[in-house]
């Protein structure tokens, strides 16, 4: 071991952007496991609550205006329209989209709760913690003093990129919660087309795929963590294990850099990735 080298200098730089790393994967597995109703102690949400009664009042009106609509542009024969069981059809649709537009805040409540409770399963173990493979330690600690010097340099620019990293997952999971809370009046709106025919129910539609998107996004962030972790925690792949110490520290950083890229952009995807998979 060369006396001059700085190899537990870097494993100790990189042990620190690790466990910050691991910090904030903590952070964002509890953020994505809590209801936006709880989130910041309920402060934003209780805004939310406030303005909820406006739109409920706005949606229930409307409710009758988009029935009429409805009516109006499937009417082609008024007797034919007055029987039993058309009025009944009518009816129910009037009374499904009042009850949508009343409740609509307590259907949300119950799937906040079921997405948090699934992330909350799905993280309990100890596989979602990065860790730096015993293997690479002992190559790092004994690298010469020529390589550690290039490693050094690689390792403050990985941890920069760490960092930033770290930052840009509790970022998207905040934009999360503001967008939730943001689509949350609009239901009653938008669950007031129910009462209308097809094409004017489509609102509905397109609102409720639009929302189950974004709740189960919390699920797909959470999964994409997990799994990124685990491409590290695997080790490098075996066909580098003919390779020089220095050249599997140098893939070993590279794979840490790129994997926490990958993490990063799956989890800034995650909606989309969750709207193509279940045709939302």
């Amino acid at each position: 071991m060369d006396i001059f080298s700085l190899g537990g200098v870097i494993l100790d730089l990189l042990q620190t952007v690790v466990d910050f790393w691991n910090d904030k994967v903590s952070l964002v597995f509890e953020l994505l496991g809590q209801s936006p109703v709880s989130f910041k102690d309920g402060g934003p949400w209780g805004v939310i609550a406030n303005l909820e009664p406006i739109f409920v009042a706005v949606g229930s009106s409307l409710v009758v205006l988009f029935f009429v609509i409805g009516f109006c542009s499937e009417s082609i024969d008024i007797k034919e329209e007055v029987r039993f069981e058309t009025i009944l059809r009518m009816l129910m649709r009037i009374g499904m989209a009042e009850w949508l537009v009343a409740n609509n805040e307590t259907i949300m409540k119950a799937f906040f709760t079921s997405a948090g409770n699934l992330v909350g399963l799905m993280t309990q173990g100890k596989t979602t913690k990065l860790k730096i493979p015993d293997e690479q330690k002992e190559i790092i600690k004994n690298l010469g003093f020529g390589e550690s010097l290039l490693m050094m340099i690689l390792a403050v620019i990985i941890a920069l990129v760490i960092i930033f990293c770290g930052f840009m997952l509790i970022y998207t999971v905040y934009f999360r919660f503001l967008k939730i809370l943001v689509i949350v009046p609009f239901g009653a709106l938008a669950f007031s087309t129910v009462s209308g025919n097809r094409m004017v129910s489509h609102s509905a539609v397109s609102y409720a795929r639009y929302f189950l998107s974004i709740v189960l996004e919390a699920v797909t962030m959470a999964l994409a963590i997990i799994v990124c972790n685990a491409f590290l925690n695997a080790g490098l792949p075996t066909f580098a294990s003919n390779y020089a110490d220095w050249t599997k520290a140098l893939m070993y950083m590279c794979e840490l850099t790129f994997s926490v890229a990958m993490t990063v952009g799956a989890v800034k995807g995650a909606q989309g990735l969750t709207g193509k998979a279940l045709g939302l």
